[in-house]
C-alpha cells in the first residue's frame, strides 16, 4: 500500500514539474504610457499647484473609485456622500469638490486601462486554433 502511494506521488510530482514549466509563463507587460500626465507624478497623487482642500479631494476622490471599482459600483463622482458633504470648512467646499471629481476621474481611467491591458495580454498569450 505504502508503495503504491509513493509511486503515484511520485509519478503526479514528475509529470506537474515537467508540464508546470512549460505552461506556467509570465510575461512582462509594458508600462503604460500616460502622456496627460506627464510631468506630474504618479496618476493617484495630486498635482502640486492644489491646495489642501483640493489635495484632500484628490485623495478622497480616488478612493472613492478604487472602492467603485472593486465592488463594481456604477456611481459618479457626485453620488458620493463625501463628495455631497465634504468635511471641509464652507468656503473651502468648491475647491474640495473639483480635486475629489479630479481624483475620481483620474482614478477610474487608471483602472479601466489597466483591466483593458491585462484583457488584452490575456488574449494575446491564449493559444488561437
Amino acid at each position: 500500500m505504502t508503495k503504491t502511494w509513493l509511486a503515484v506521488s511520485a509519478l503526479a510530482l514528475s509529470l506537474g514539474a515537467t508540464s508546470g514549466g512549460i505552461a506556467a509563463r509570465a510575461y512582462a507587460a509594458p508600462a503604460p504610457s500616460q502622456p496627460q500626465y506627464e510631468g506630474q507624478g504618479r496618476w493617484d497623487e495630486a498635482p502640486s499647484e492644489y491646495r489642501d482642500a483640493q489635495r484632500q479631494g484628490f485623495h478622497d476622490g480616488v478612493e472613492a473609485a478604487r472602492h467603485d471599482f472593486e465592488t463594481r459600483s456604477h456611481k459618479d463622482a457626485d453620488d458620493h456622500d463625501r463628495y455631497r458633504h465634504p468635511r471641509v470648512e464652507r468656503e473651502m467646499v468648491s475647491d474640495y469638490r473639483a480635486g475629489f471629481k479630479e481624483g475620481y476621474s483620474r482614478a477610474m481611467h487608471h483602472m479601466k486601462d489597466e483591466r483593458k491591458e491585462e484583457r488584452r495580454d490575456r488574449d494575446y498569450n491564449e493559444p488561437h486554433f
